[in-house]
């Protein structure tokens, strides 16, 4: 099992000491480093900033939105940070959320299936370098009854192919990754959970495009807290739980809260996002049950958290992405190094 670091948003209190982060993973021998972005920092930048300044980790986006770009454009990007970093990009795509995409975007949140679908099929054809032709539900390439034609990318990609991960919650979406996509990004993954709320789903993806698990890379993201205090840690993270369970999205389309529910946290769940939703987010954090924080977390001393690692690598986690916590530079880094530790001991490395 390999490690990852998630950077998050720039623009998020630690911008002075990220870089710092990455330098230190990289020479710690992380294998990718991961930023993302909302309606704040673009994802693109950050990790250009990261590559000219590393040396051997690779940078992925986590995610580049699709509501965002064309994926004429996608493709683009993808092609030149690839070229520019020497062959260490890795592309991360996701629809976002309603009131992003239409919010923040204008772009209407329906038939995300097929639109991703199709997304990724431009995107891959745009970078093999063929000439650009496409005819689907969302997208027409070039457009009929005008002066377009297909043209072709100009830049080479540093690899023939660029690895294209997808955010993947959902059952379905989870079965549309693992058909089409390299890997899957998850989020509050639990190794108790992983494989009824995930890995199946993927499983059975790659299956109907006759493919297998092997070479599928299973990428979740936890925050990392070291220390010999599990409850005081896990309080630390009761506010981004009660964001993501009770605030993210609506009422109705929050995936976050559909899937603590099929963790089995149901009841815990409806609290924590009648809470959040009537503007109680100290009630909500307050509500967030220690058990999701802990199952969700890496929290505790190394020996603890190389358990957990040997939990994950057994439900099928390839590539464990680490958001270390901590308030000072040197408090992340301790994390960091924490992790690499962790990892030795539980003999994954």
């Amino acid at each position: 099992m390999r490690l990852g670091i998630n950077l998050g948003y720039w623009g998020a209190g630690m911008d002075g000491d990220n870089l710092a982060v990455a330098q230190e993973a990289d020479r710690l021998g992380y294998d990718v480093c991961w930023a993302a972005e909302a309606y704040g920092s673009d994802a693109p930048t950050v990790l250009t900033w990261v590559a000219a300044q590393t040396e051997s980790i690779d940078i992925g986006s986590a995610i580049m939105q699709i509501p965002a770009r064309q994926p004429a454009m996608t493709a683009m990007t993808a092609a030149t940070l690839d070229s520019l970093s020497g062959g260490r990009f890795r592309l991360g795509l996701g629809v976002s959320g309603p009131q992003v995409s239409e919010g923040w975007y204008g772009v209407k949140f329906d038939k995300p299936l097929a639109r991703t679908r199709e997304y990724v099929e431009i995107v891959r054809k745009a970078m093999t370098r063929e000439r650009l032709s496409y005819e689907g539900q969302h997208w027409t390439l070039p457009l009929p009854d005008g002066p377009g034609k297909p043209i072709k990318l100009t830049v080479h990609p540093q690899r023939e192919h660029i690895p294209l991960y997808i955010a993947a919650i959902g059952p379905k979406n989870l079965e549309q990754t693992g058909e089409i996509a390299d890997g899957a990004l998850l989020i509050f993954p639990s190794a108790d959970h992983l494989e009824d709320t995930a890995v199946k789903h993927l499983r059975a993806g790659r299956e109907k495009a006759g493919k297998t698990m092997e070479g599928f890379d299973v990428c979740p993201t936890l925050p990392l807290a070291v220390g010999d205090d599990v409850n005081g840690l896990a309080d630390m993270f009761r506010p981004y739980t009660a964001l993501y369970v009770g605030g993210m999205g609506s009422r109705k389309q929050n995936f976050y809260n559909q899937l603590a529910r099929r963790m089995g946290y149901e009841k815990e769940a409806a609290e924590v996002q009648d809470k959040y939703l009537s503007g109680d987010k100290s009630g909500a954090a307050a509500a967030v049950p220690h058990q999701l924080i802990d199952q969700t977390t890496l929290l505790g001393s190394v020996e603890r958290i190389s358990d957990r690692m040997q939990a994950y690598a057994a439900a099928g986690v390839t590539t464990l992405t680490l958001a270390p916590a901590g308030f000072t530079l040197d408090e992340r880094i301790a994390a960091l190094r924490a992790g690499t530790d962790a990892l030795e001991r539980s003999g994954l490395a």
